[in-house]
């Protein structure tokens, strides 16, 4: 299930907002242009499916996100508990970075946490399967995918160079939770 909290980035004590309303969510987010939207598969997807029977049964929502975007390319991303790297592929986004454009991540399964930090606040969004966010090139962020990660993900890109992380150099991440599936919901 979706939740977003939102906590002053001085304190990830107390959460200023705290919900699991998919309208909700959307609406705040979208305060700091970022777009979340929950989406349904065309067709029932197998658990074996490969990535063109994902890319398949979104078909439609791909193509009117690449069109609304500009984006050129799509992939899948799939990290699973047996992912060999699974360890260094979660590291390597769990301190604050930026893009140069945007990063544009929609669930076919599992979950992940985005942490948006915006005009002194830190947006903690769990996405789940359904979830489509959309965060700007240049805002500030960090995810995790817990130890245990499950998440199969559409990426679409304009240029997959501008995926690289630019680190902010600050501490922040390590002030927040990491995500940690039983504790989230």
């Amino acid at each position: 299930m979706s939740r977003l909290q939102i906590f002053e980035d001085t304190n990830p004590e107390t959460a200023l907002v705290d919900t699991i309303d998919g309208a909700a969510i959307a609406a705040e987010l979208k305060k700091i242009d970022v777009r979340f939207e929950r989406w349904a598969a065309d067709a029932e997807l197998p658990a074996d499916a490969d990535d063109n029977a994902v890319l398949q049964a979104y078909a439609k929502d791909i193509e009117r996100i690449k069109a609304e975007g500009g984006y050129t390319t799509v992939d899948i991303l799939r990290v699973t508990k047996d992912f060999e790297n699974k360890k260094a592929i979660r590291e390597k986004f769990l301190n604050e970075h930026t893009h140069s454009e945007d990063e544009v991540r929609f669930f076919v399964e599992g979950s992940g946490m985005f942490y948006l930090r915006v005009g002194g606040k830190v947006y903690m969004t769990l996405c789940t399967a359904g979830d489509l966010i959309s965060v700007p090139y240049g805002i500030t962020h960090w995810f995790d995918m817990s130890d245990s990660p499950h998440i199969t993900a559409i990426r679409f890109f304009e240029n997959t160079e501008g995926w690289t992380p630019n680190f902010t150099g600050t501490d922040i991440a390590q002030q927040f939770p990491k995500y940690e599936k039983d504790a989230a919901a």
